[in-house]
């Protein structure tokens, strides 16, 4: 990632690090990374802990705006644990190189967690197909099934991230979070009852000044552009 002049702030785990880079609206963006080369990034019990203790502080932090975390940014191998991590993220940008796959029950034992998050982003077929063969898929496939949003020369990885960050960031904090809670619920909920949180949440929404501020903002650029032309 570009580090230069962003004001930075890096913590360091045993393995997990993270680095919260400010922003100059407010808040602050982290960047997650898991580093342990020596194993090749194996995501073993402590680890997978660690990872849980630093996401689980991150999201209590009202000023955090935005998480990256390595490996949902893909470059290279997302295998097993590692491929559960990144099907937990809202997004997945990978790299032409990327490989994906579930090989637990190539060495005897079953995948657990995540056999209950891929069905919802490849469907049940896709994912038995990853689970009882064990065999890894590329870049390309992964992006034909919609295990990631998208693919990406390697030389490209950030930028695509970046571009990606800016979108969200570009959006109001607050309707960010209460969106995000709001697609939590809906997955966990009929669709009856998904509605009425709609509803709820649209009305927590107006509990602060960010639609009218940001409406207004939208106004007055809208208008800007207008009087260029």
């Amino acid at each position: 990632m570009h580090q230069q002049n962003r004001g930075f702030q890096a913590e360091a785990g045993v393995a997990v690090n993270v680095l919260r880079e400010k922003q100059a609206e407010g808040g602050f963006v982290a960047r997650v990374t898991i580093d342990r080369a020596a194993k090749l990034n194996a995501l073993d019990r402590a680890l997978m802990a660690e990872i849980i203790e630093a996401m689980t502080a991150l999201a209590a932090e009202p000023e955090l705006r935005l998480a990256v975390v390595t490996i949902a940014r893909i470059d290279g191998y997302a295998l097993g644990a590692g491929l559960e991590l990144a099907a937990a993220c809202d997004f997945r940008i990978a790299s032409e190189r990327s490989t994906f796959g579930m090989p637990e029950v190539r060495i005897g034992i079953p995948s657990v967690v995540e056999a209950a998050l891929l069905p919802q982003l490849i469907g049940p077929a896709r994912a038995r197909n990853l689970l009882l063969t064990g065999e890894n898929i590329d870049a390309a496939t992964a992006l034909a099934w919609g295990l990631v949003d998208s693919v990406v020369p390697t030389v490209g990885l950030d930028a695509a991230v970046e571009a990606l960050a800016a979108s969200i960031l570009a959006a109001g904090p607050q309707a960010i979070r209460i969106q995000k809670a709001l697609s939590l619920d809906w997955e966990e909920m009929h669709t009856a009852a998904a509605v009425e949180r709609g509803i709820e949440a649209f009305v927590d929404a107006f509990a602060t000044d960010e639609p009218q501020r940001l409406t207004g903002a939208a106004r007055a650029a809208l208008q800007a552009r207008r009087k260029k032309t």
